[in-house]
């Protein structure tokens, strides 16, 4: 007999085309905290937490009931035609969060690939330079600019050319497979100083508008700079005159037990991107930036017909409060050091382990098939995010091999939910080296 997934896949498969890619064969039919439930009834501890966008949680009390509140007055004005509250109060929120003394402005789009496109639109006008340096391993979307910023070519960019023209690619401080082939903290940060090197046979300086990364890469592995890394970078950013944006899509909103990933390396951005996770599930992002900057494009050239829909902001407004006044931020550093303590314990236990990395409840393990070569274990990842999920535990691989396995589960997992969870993902370790 055919069970209601079979069924409801089978439609998927008929009216959906193949490319918008399914990480699991499951149809949910609700969700809560950690926690998601099936059509068929089957409940699943939630590690992925639609890719790092409910750290708040599924359905938090408090963005379901700015939603319904906000629905019930008015769902759409557009903010051009008619403004209203809560974008004014969300940007003047985030602003104050911006790391750095400098007086911030906000606008805000709808996903994270456009505030990465609004945010080299305001470099490149604030300049007047049309050069943007990225890194390998990053993702910054799928849209035409966040696709040409975007590493990894399949399947992110595979039969998707041209690409956008003046992006210019540069190692990041990978240090568990050094580009340099040098080892940290004997290099001094080489990567880093790199870039001036980087002027001389690639782009110049003088042509350059922004330098854009990611305070820990995301889909490229939860690379992990050094603490000297950025201060280096941003340094020689201003020496230049270069703007340097710090997309935050992934590691903004607590995911590394602060608000903004890049307040663990002490600087300022002259541009933040932030989405996912701050609006509980809404669809919204943010470019936060120095205010001299902000205030350059004339008046027209940025937003977007739904940027900053009061329904998203809202409920943004509703994870702010819960991420900064009812705790929920201590308990994501919590749930850090407890994550880390069980991956290391995984990582003396399992060789398959290479290395442990990350800040905070951003964590993650890269998976070797041996530890002195580092021959990344790409099938065995597959495995494992497999066996996990028919255990009842829902997680994610990532990295440019796809060897790397990753946790953005919700904050307000419980402890008996995450103890579950690791033991599901330890056992299935386990099971692997057998």
């Amino acid at each position: 007999m055919t069970s209601l997934s079979e069924k409801l896949l089978q439609q998927r498969n008929l009216h959906v085309p193949q490319s918008p890619f399914n990480t699991t064969p499951a149809f949910i039919r609700e969700a809560r905290g950690a926690v998601m439930i099936d059509v068929e009834g089957r409940k699943l501890i939630d590690f992925a937490g639609g890719i790092g966008v409910n750290n708040v949680g599924h359905c938090h009390p408090k963005v379901v009931d700015a939603i319904c509140d906000q629905a019930a007055k008015y769902i759409h004005t557009c903010f051009h035609v008619a403004m209203y509250e809560p974008y004014v109060d969300l940007a003047a929120r985030l602003n104050e969060l911006a790391p750095g003394d400098s007086p911030k402005m906000t606008m805000f789009a709808n996903s994270g690939a456009e505030a990465v496109e609004n945010a080299v639109k305001v470099a490149r006008y604030d300049q007047g330079r049309p050069a943007v340096i990225c890194f390998q391993n990053a993702f910054h979307g799928r849209t035409l600019m966040g696709m040409s910023l975007t590493s990894k070519s399949k399947p992110y960019k595979l039969g998707f050319g041209p690409f956008a023209p003046e992006v210019y690619r540069m190692p990041f401080a990978y240090c568990y497979r050094c580009p340099f082939g040098l080892r940290y903290p004997a290099c001094d940060t080489a990567c880093a100083d790199y870039l001036e090197e980087f002027f001389i046979g690639n782009v110049a300086a003088e042509s350059t508008a922004a330098v854009i990364a990611e305070p820990i890469q995301g889909e490229g592995g939860f690379i992990t700079p050094p603490p000297e890394y950025f201060p280096k970078l941003q340094k020689i950013c201003s020496e230049h005159g270069i703007s340097l944006i710090i997309d935050e899509v992934q590691s903004g909103a607590g995911r590394t037990g602060k608000f903004f990933a890049i307040e663990h390396w002490g600087i300022e951005p002259d541009i933040i991107t932030l989405a996912k996770s701050f609006a509980g599930g809404m669809p919204l992002s943010a470019v936060i930036g120095r205010r001299e900057l902000m205030e350059k494009p004339h008046v027209g050239g940025l937003g977007g017909t739904y940027s900053g829909n009061p329904v998203s902001c809202r409920a943004a407004l509703a994870v702010l409060e819960i991420l900064l006044e009812d705790g929920l931020l201590q308990r994501a550093d919590e749930l850090g050091r407890t994550l880390r303590e069980r991956f290391d314990a995984m990582a003396a236990q399992n060789e398959l382990v290479g290395e442990v990395r990350g800040l905070g409840p951003m964590l993650a393990m890269e998976l070797v098939r041996d530890r002195e070569r580092r021959e990344p274990a790409t099938d065995e990842a597959k495995k494992l995010v497999q066996c996990c999920y028919e255990k009842g535990l829902v997680i994610l691989s990532c990295g440019s091999f796809g060897n790397v396995i990753r946790t953005l589960m919700p904050f307000v997992i419980t402890d008996e939910e995450l103890d579950r969870g690791l033991s599901i993902l330890e056992e299935s370790l386990h099971e692997l080296r057998r």
